[in-house]
């Protein structure tokens, strides 16, 4: 494989939206996708079956909500939610910018908010 038939991704271009929810694939690797993921407002509530699922915080930062609490992931930051566990994402400040990486076939369940969560 020649340097030239490889594509170099450039984040800031595809994080280039003025949309209110934007996630889509920039990258996939063996089984797994990466995605970036650009939002301003909360995600749906959901739990993926089929595999973990990480995120990587690059912009803006983000809360990840779970039945019980929530969690803060700044820039440079990672965290991991694994397989099955009911979570949200939803941006810190105005917007936020992220990378999630999951089984390309991770398929996700929309659930309703847990119990005194909305």
């Amino acid at each position: 494989m020649s340097p030239s038939s490889i594509d170099v991704v450039d984040l800031a271009r595809e994080a280039a939206t003025s949309a209110a929810y934007d996630n889509h694939p920039i990258a996939a690797l063996n089984d797994h996708v990466v995605r970036i993921s650009i939002m301003t407002e909360p995600f749906a509530w959901h739990r993926h079956p089929n595999s973990d699922e990480t995120f990587l915080a690059i912009e803006g930062g983000l809360f990840i909500d779970f039945d019980d609490g929530s969690v803060q992931v700044m820039p440079g930051q990672l965290l991991t939610v694994p397989r099955g566990v009911r979570h949200r994402t939803r941006p810190v400040g105005a917007r936020s910018v992220n990378l999630t990486f999951e089984r390309a076939e991770a398929g996700a369940d929309f659930l309703d908010a847990p119990s005194g969560r909305r």
